[in-house]
């Protein structure tokens, strides 16, 4: 069956009401501007498929391959792509709010202007991901949980993570600082939970820490340069003033 044909097959079944496409195999396909919402794409094939600007709310793609998809600004909004490989995948303006991604594979995922607010991440890996606001939209990651994830060599720079739960996260060398003078937008880290997390050799420069909890946290080879610590617990347990 041709791409074409394939889709129209897909966009026709959805129409009869069926949301069930489990185990298929839809690499490589054009699937943008498309309402596809509650639809079930668990264990799917969907490696460098375009599925940018679609409705995929409240569905779920958990142990689907996204490898190197594009779904910018795709709907994800409360969709469960928990254990889903995103290798590579284009998330850029994405809305995940309130999305499941626990132990997803987000490595050298680009999620830039992304809004991640209230999405669960717990022990997902994030290693070598870029995060950064992008210069029209603000990644925003508050509330977001990313307990235990790996964010190693991760771009931040200019993300919002208000209140967002980093507990026991490796963020080895990753960027929350301000490396390019063009970015005028602070990583904000308000309250943000680090406690245990590894933050080694991380660059938190000009980062908003009011608030956080540090305690534990591995600051060994930081860059806390102009960084605002204002009522931050550090790892000592000695709150900053």
């Amino acid at each position: 069956m041709s791409d074409q044909n394939l889709i129209h097959d897909l966009l026709e079944r959805y129409a009869a009401g069926q949301r069930n496409f489990s185990n298929t195999v839809l690499r490589e396909l054009d699937l943008i501007h498309l309402h596809l919402s509650e639809v079930d794409f668990s264990r799917v094939d969907l490696r460098q498929s375009r599925l940018g600007k679609s409705n995929f709310s409240h569905s779920r793609f958990q142990e689907a391959d996204l490898s190197e998809a594009i779904l910018w600004g795709a709907d994800l909004t409360e969709a469960d792509l928990s254990r889903a490989i995103l290798r590579g995948a284009d998330l850029s303006g994405a809305i995940l709010a309130q999305a499941q991604l626990t132990e997803s594979n987000l490595l050298k995922a680009t999620l830039s202007g992304a809004n991640l607010s209230q999405a669960n991440l717990d022990r997902a890996l994030l290693i070598e991901a870029d995060l950064r606001s992008g210069s029209d939209r603000q990644t925003n990651l508050s509330h977001a949980s990313f307990k235990a994830a790996n964010l190693s060599y991760a771009n931040l720079g200019g993300a919002l993570l208000y209140q967002a739960n980093l507990e026991g996260a490796s963020l080895y060398r990753a960027v929350l600082g301000l490396r390019s003078p063009q970015l005028l937008l602070k990583t904000d880290l308000t309250e943000a939970n680090l406690q245990g997390a590894d933050l080694s050799y991380a660059d938190l420069s000009g980062a908003i820490l009011h608030r956080a909890n540090l305690l534990h946290a591995d600051l060994t080879g930081t860059n806390l340069n102009r960084a605002d610590l204002t009522g931050a617990t550090m790892p000592n347990g000695s709150v900053y003033d």
